[in-house]
């Protein structure tokens, strides 16, 4: 079993193109495995195949919000990709309407950039029951909207569709909707240089918690601003540690359980 996993990362980003075999030999050496994350078909694509190359590697597929002005959710198209058994949930997907106002608008000839989204998050939550798999949800300036269609499901498909809060930005308040629903959280390194997380990561129930980097984005104190890697999950779960007053072995050992539980990973 690994020491640390980075449920959410973006291994095959072309930011890692340079280095991308040293620095999973650098995760190996340390013991840490990773999600790589897609965004569209193409790179959902090459996380799959980074993922059926590498131990320890595992990918997600699927079609990130702010793509969705360019491009429709095809569910046979990324169902195929599924056949690999290291493609273990769907997603990158959710609802922005942050970027998705700035970006998509001028892509979209007879839907608004709001209505596209949550088609395209429709569509993979149905693959996701479908394939019985969790989302990897993105969610910005959008959590009424995103609330709403989860509800629903939860009234017609009770528990069976499930997933993860990937770089939750919350309050609390609506953290514990999410968490009601029986949604996990997972936290990036943002929360070792920014306190606004600190009320949800203390009441959030531990086993509802998970870590991430999000890498090659939003590097950890104190790499602010330079390329984040997934060897830099032990410093989230460390802050979250603290941030709860807890023993940090133990609380690395509640998030490690969690997300092998959550995707199904298996060595």
């Amino acid at each position: 079993m690994p020491e640390y996993i980075d449920i959410h990362s973006h291994i095959s980003f072309p930011e890692f193109d340079e280095d991308r075999e040293a620095m999973m030999g650098q995760m190996k050496e340390k013991n840490i495995w990773a999600i790589d994350v897609g965004v569209d078909f193409d790179n959902s694509k090459k996380a799959s195949e980074n993922a059926n190359a590498n131990q320890g590697i595992f990918a997600s597929a699927g079609l990130h919000p702010t793509d969705g002005g360019i491009e429709d959710f095809d569910a046979a198209v990324y169902k195929d990709l599924f056949a690999n058994p290291k493609v273990v949930a769907v997603g990158e997907c959710g609802l922005d309407y942050f970027r998705g106002a700035q970006s998509q608008i001028s892509n979209l000839k007879t839907k608004n950039y709001k209505e596209k989204q949550i088609e395209n998050f429709t569509r993979q939550a149905e693959l996701a029951l479908e394939l019985d798999k969790p989302l990897m949800i993105h969610c910005r300036d959008a959590y009424v909207d995103l609330l709403e269609i989860l509800r629903s499901y939860s009234k017609t498909h009770g528990s069976k569709l499930r997933g993860n809060m990937h770089f939750f930005a919350g309050n609390w308040k609506e953290a514990k909707e999410f968490l009601d629903l029986g949604f996990t959280l997972s936290f990036t390194g943002v929360v070792t240089f920014a306190r606004d997380y600190d009320e949800v990561i203390k009441n959030a129930p531990i086993d509802m918690i998970m870590a991430e980097t999000d890498s090659p984005f939003v590097a950890p104190a104190p790499r602010r601003g330079k390329r984040n890697e997934p060897i830099y999950v032990a410093e989230v779960v460390k802050k979250i540690a603290q941030i709860r007053g807890e023993d940090e072995d133990k609380i690395k050992d509640r998030i490690l359980k969690n997300s092998l539980k959550m995707f199904a990973l298996k060595s």
